[in-house]
């Protein structure tokens, strides 16, 4: 039995994790936090636009139970807010114990408060990787470090450590494996040029707002707000997101809140005098970043190159996924490059060719696309998400969104990879 080492617990390290160990491998998930799911624990949003496709094809490769866990999870279903149709919104607060369940019943090992600081090399290959003394060895790797912080990058690209879910203080910043092997990654830019990109959203406390924005939030999942015109930030300020799917007027002209549990806020940070002086806002409180008057976290400071089946370049035993494999937005983009991952990790370790998805799906045009994007050097300056931008126009353009679900089982039959991700392997 093969034994693959997932380094990273957010979205994509548990998809990653589920998918090797459905194919036979035992796994070993290391995560920095004290909770798995990352940025995931203050995410949400599942299933908008052309995210419901990307979902739905993943159930049809038999890689599921992610999505499964966020339905369970779901405080709203088939919402609308401005630019994305049919959302779901997953309670942030219930969303790391349905994963658990899933992690646990598959027999795979989490290991929190692990932060890898070294690697171990046998020529081309990662023989181990170490951390407080300890080493874990494994046949394959797999790397869902992520691209967001630590503080030193938020202070260098951001506007200093605004003090967010990744709690990077207190369990230390971001290590990637990929570089310490010796692998030159690259970073993505935002409009101007400049290094990285702002995570996309805040989180206010529902308690520290006007009773009847948190009725209207809790009954229909979702809140617009006008904002007076001499409060409007310029347009310019929704370039500096990651989340280029909400670059449109309608989050300069008002305040756009989703029931995630807390009250999502659908802009990177809101100086928070500005934010109080808008009706129903004058006691409003951030509840993740702390900071959010101010700013947000960095993400896109450490892609590797890959090919198709998410190995990374350089080393024969490492693979990647979420954004470690490009400028990705999202959690079901992180979902389904994890369990690409993960899958070929197990066939990578059995001497078996890799599972290259046709692009005649969803998943695989995405994964094929976004690398030469980032080969070409376009793709660095880019945003590529199934529920907007860039990546949806083209799924739209290549007739590849699609919201029925019996179609798009038929779609992924016919390419051949239907219940891919439900076979064993060894």
């Amino acid at each position: 039995m093969p034994r693959v080492v997932v380094i990273g617990g957010g979205w994509a390290g548990c998809a990653a994790a589920v998918s090797a160990a459905k194919a036979g491998a035992e796994v070993v998930l290391l995560e920095r936090l004290d909770m798995v799911l990352g940025t995931g624990l203050v995410g949400g949003i599942f299933r908008n636009n052309g995210r419901f496709t990307a979902a739905e094809e993943a159930v049809a490769m038999g890689g599921g139970e992610l999505i499964a866990a966020m339905d369970a999870a779901a405080r709203h279903a088939g919402i609308e807010f401005p630019g994305h149709q049919h959302s779901s919104l997953y309670d942030v607060y219930a969303i790391e114990g349905e994963v658990r369940s899933v992690l646990n019943r598959l027999g795979i090992e989490v290991r929190n408060q692990v932060r890898v600081s070294n690697v171990q090399m046998d020529g081309p290959e990662i023989r181990s990787v170490s951390y407080d003394g300890q080493k874990v060895e494994g046949d394959v790797f797999v790397e869902c470090t992520g691209t967001v912080g630590g503080m030193p990058n938020c202070t260098k690209y951001g506007n200093g450590c605004v003090m967010c879910i990744m709690r990077c203080p207190t369990f230390g910043n971001r290590v990637s494996v990929a570089a310490k092997a010796g692998v030159q990654e690259v970073m993505g830019y935002r409009k101007g040029g400049q290094v990285g990109v702002f995570s996309g959203s805040c989180k206010l406390q529902k308690d520290s707002l006007a009773r009847g924005i948190v009725d209207e939030l809790e009954a229909t999942g979702r809140a617009v707000l006008p904002v007076p015109s001499d409060l409007q930030k310029g347009a310019d300020f929704l370039g500096i997101k990651a989340c280029q799917q909400y670059a449109l007027p309608e989050y300069v002209e008002s305040i756009v809140l989703l029931d995630t549990g807390p009250a999502k806020l659908m802009t990177s940070y809101y100086p928070l005098e500005i934010l109080r002086s808008v009706p129903g806002f004058e006691r409003a409180r951030y509840e993740d970043p702390y900071a959010g008057s101010k700013g947000n976290s960095i993400r896109y400071l450490a892609i590797s190159p890959r090919d198709d089946a998410l190995k990374v370049e350089g080393v024969d035993n490492l693979f990647c996924a979420g954004e470690k494999s490009g400028p990705l937005v999202g959690h079901t983009e992180a979902i389904v490059t994890g369990l690409v991952a993960g899958h070929n990790a197990v066939r990578a370790a059995l001497g078996m060719d890799p599972a290259i998805l046709p692009r005649s799906t969803t998943i695989g045009e995405s994964i094929a696309w976004v690398r030469e994007e980032m080969e070409n050097g376009s793709g660095l300056h880019r945003k590529y998400t199934y529920s907007g931008s860039v990546l949806f126009d083209r799924m739209k353009e290549l007739d590849l969104y699609q919201t029925d679900p019996a179609l798009i089982r038929k779609r992924v039959q016919d390419a051949g990879v239907n219940d891919i991700f439900d076979r064993r392997l060894c």
